[in-house]
Parts: structure tokens; sequence; C-alpha cells
């Protein structure tokens, strides 16, 4: 009954929106977001509706996370985000990663791989991060990226130049930009550390992944790695 009500919350949010933020993601034959369906309801209504169901079941969350429906699997990431952030356990950490499969779009994974992956490898054995980035799976190798914001946001910046160096050869436009964004995060914490790296590996840096690292430098400095 329960995720019955959610469902019907969701669908109902739907039609009073007339939106459809399809917009933002590639759904076409062959594109990243091809399996993806989408009702149109926002985030902030998401954040809102979780308030009410914040003590769901695992087994419920569950039901919503393996959804064809891209706001029913965010919701129950948000769900478990939530649950997380007020008792961290090993119980929603194997439970996001025995669920990675359905994690499975560009926001999907920043709503909550640094919050759940990354919180909970912050004090311990980093090595799975390593696993994800070097997968088979992109969904899986911006999970190992996006998961050391947590890391960045405690001044502990080492990993997230760790990973971004794996992911140069990548040859998905998303894991680029994800990466880019993960090093201007560190850049913001320090920015001759950044400028460092970037005159290290510049050659070796995807287009795309420099110009959103650099996107907070200077206009001059932007433009002296741009046209290098």
């Amino acid at each position: 009954m329960t995720i019955s009500n959610i469902k019907a919350s969701l669908r109902e949010e739907s039609i009073k929106s007339k939106k459809r933020n399809t917009i933002y993601y590639k759904i076409g034959k062959g594109d990243y977001a091809e399996h993806d369906r989408f009702l149109g309801v926002t985030v902030p209504f998401l954040r809102k509706l979780a308030k009410e169901y914040e003590d769901l079941s695992l087994s419920e969350v569950q039901e919503l996370i393996e959804s064809p429906i891209n706001e029913e699997r965010l919701f129950a990431l948000i769900i478990l985000v939530n649950q997380y952030k007020k008792s961290p356990r090993d119980e929603i950490f194997d439970f996001y990663l025995s669920n990675i499969e359905y994690i499975n779009n560009w926001n999907l994974v920043d709503a909550s791989a640094h919050l759940i992956i990354g919180a909970h490898l912050y004090n311990a054995d980093r090595s799975l991060l390593v696993e994800l980035a070097k997968s088979d799976i992109m969904w899986e190798r911006r999970i190992a990226i996006v998961s050391s914001w947590y890391f960045i946001r405690k001044n502990d910046l080492d990993w997230t130049y760790k990973i971004a160096k794996l992911l140069f050869a990548d040859a998905h436009d998303l894991i680029h930009k994800a990466t880019g964004w993960m090093l201007r995060e560190a850049g913001k914490r320090d920015e001759k550390r950044l400028r460092k790296f970037l005159d290290q590996y510049h050659a070796k840096i995807p287009r795309t992944m420099l110009r959103y690292s650099i996107e907070k430098f200077d206009e001059e400095i932007r433009k002296s790695y741009l046209f290098r």
C-alpha cells in the first residue's frame, strides 16, 4: 500500500506540473538514457515527499529502485541517502552496491554516490573506487569519481586526482564532464594544486574535462590552458 501511495503521488504531481524533463537527457536510440522513462517530477518535490516516507524499509526501497521510471529510482536513492545520514551503516552501503545496476543515469549517480559510497569509504579502504573507475560500465566509473566529492568536502583531495588519472582515456563525454567537475571542486579547495596537476597532465586531459575543471579560474588563466 505504501509503495502504491508513493507512485500515486508521483503521477499526480506529474499531471499537475505538466513538465517533462527529458530535455536534460539523451533518450534517443543508442543514447545513454534510451532505457529511461520520465514523469517530469522535480527534485524538490521528490525531496519533500521523501520526508513523509523517511522510514521506508529496504524491501520497499528495493521495489522502487528497480523501477523503469527514473524519478522512482531517484526517490529510492533520496530515501537511502537520508537514512544513511541519520544512521550510517553497512546495510545501506551494501544495499547500494547490490543495486548498482539501477543507478544508471547521471542524476541518480550525482544525488547519491558521494553521500553513501564516499561517506562510507572516507575512513575505510578506498580500493573499491579504483575497481569502479576501471569498470566497463560507464555509470560505475561515474560513481567512482563523484564519490570523491565527499572527500573533497573534507579537504581530502588525493583520491580525486588518483581517480581522475584513471579516467583520462575514457571515451564517454559524461565521464569527462563529471571528472572535470570534481577537479573544479578540488580546485576550489586548493587552486595551486589543481594548476600543478593540469600543468603536469595537460596533454593527456580530454578537452571537455579540461574545460569543466578550469571554469572557476580567471579568464586569462583559463585561456592559457585552453590555447596551449
